[in-house]
């Protein structure tokens, strides 16, 4: 007998303000209760007409080193840690309302989120929370990265992620557990975005970044963490599972089964999970909204 809860919502608006990492723009985000089976909605209140975008897989597009959606002409970028803490938090009706494309980026991690949306109370709503439980494995690879998602024994989801920087600060790192709103916040939702220094160099050399210091996320030099110091000896391994939580949020369902993964990021975590809702789809067990 597979469980089923109700769709949650929240009961009062609350806010996360910030700066971009890409866009270096000041950034404020309302979350807002919405009805049952509104899911999870990008609101642009910056534009006119104040388009919508759903969070659903569909809508997203391919940029490095985050998950971006763009749905008819309005467009919302780096939205994994914002959908992490929703997919975390089960909340799953919300109206997101933004007044830039860019989603503040905080500290990297989804504590700034968990602490507006712990500030109101989470209410239960009378439907019932779509579930898809995985039934034959589905794989994405590219190059020596990959990702499956494989039928569990359970109603839950249970994640395993290796990741591997090979010799120096990082090195490899290995993180499987069973995601529950007590998971993800204790042992997900404080762990920060991570790079090299090479790649902050980088970024900086484009143009990019330029108003993100040492203190906003964390930064590897040779000997570790620049100016910065570590939540969990394993944070990165952490970081990247919560990246694959708010990848998959975009299936807008209950995922039960598995997912494992090494070296994935959000290219392969969207393509495991299109391939998972086209088989879900052909096989009858699913289906997809728009």
């Amino acid at each position: 007998m597979h469980r089923t809860r109700n769709q949650r919502t929240i009961r009062e608006t609350v806010a996360v303000e910030g700066f971009g990492y890409w866009s270096g723009r000041d950034i404020r985000v309302e979350f807002r209760p919405a009805e049952a089976n509104t899911g999870i909605v990008f609101v642009r209140g910056d534009l006119p007409d104040r388009p919508r975008i759903p969070a659903r897989v569909a809508h997203r597009t391919d940029m490095p080193l985050r998950s971006n959606l763009q749905y008819g002409g309005a467009r919302v970028e780096m939205i994994e840690h914002i959908m992490a803490t929703f997919s975390g938090m089960q909340i799953d009706n919300c109206e997101v309302w933004v007044d830039e494309e860019e989603m503040p980026g905080c500290d990297g991690s989804c504590l700034a989120f968990v602490e507006a949306l712990q500030s109101t109370e989470i209410v239960s709503q009378d439907a019932p929370r779509r579930r898809l439980a995985i039934h034959e494995t589905v794989r994405a690879s590219r190059g020596d990265a990959w990702i499956e998602l494989r039928p569990g024994d359970g109603d839950g989801l249970v994640l395993d992620y290796r990741l591997d920087f090979g010799p120096g600060p990082i090195g490899r790192q290995q993180l499987s557990l069973t995601m529950t709103p007590e998971t993800f916040l204790r042992e997900l939702a404080p762990c920060r975005t991570f790079l090299m220094q090479a790649e902050a160099d980088q970024l900086r050399a484009h143009g990019l970044g330029r108003r993100v210091g040492f203190s906003d996320l964390l930064v590897f030099g040779h000997d570790g963490p620049i100016d910065n110091s570590l939540r969990f000896d394993d944070e990165c391994v952490r970081h990247k599972v919560l990246d694959l939580i708010g990848d998959l949020a975009l299936a807008d369902c209950d995922l039960a089964g598995s997912a494992v993964a090494a070296r994935s990021g959000h290219y392969l975590n969207a393509k495991v999970l299109q391939a998972l809702l086209t088989q879900s789809e052909s096989n009858g067990r699913f289906r997809r909204c728009a």
